[in-house]
């Protein structure tokens, strides 16, 4: 008899810890995984120094590994506060 063994992946969105079972999510998933709306927001993934975009992929396969980190960023226009 053969046994799945699940690999949990951690990862961060915005500093904040997640964890996920799948190999692959897509950037809507993430987002709806850690609270933010994907139509008006989009991920941006950091790789070090580096930056990919997933602004327009929202369905774009990403592959899941150990500690990545990601950032929202809002397209709606920023409040503006008033005094």
């Amino acid at each position: 008899m053969e046994t799945t063994v699940v690999h949990t992946i951690h990862f961060k969105v915005n500093d904040e810890p997640f964890e996920t079972t799948k190999k692959q999510l897509t950037p809507m998933q993430i987002m709806e995984l850690a609270g933010y709306d994907p139509r008006t927001n989009y991920l941006v993934l950091i790789e070090g120094k580096h930056q990919v975009s997933y602004q327009g992929r929202p369905d774009e396969s990403i592959h899941m590994h150990e500690h990545m980190s990601f950032v929202v960023v809002s397209v709606g226009p920023t409040p503006v506060s008033k005094a």
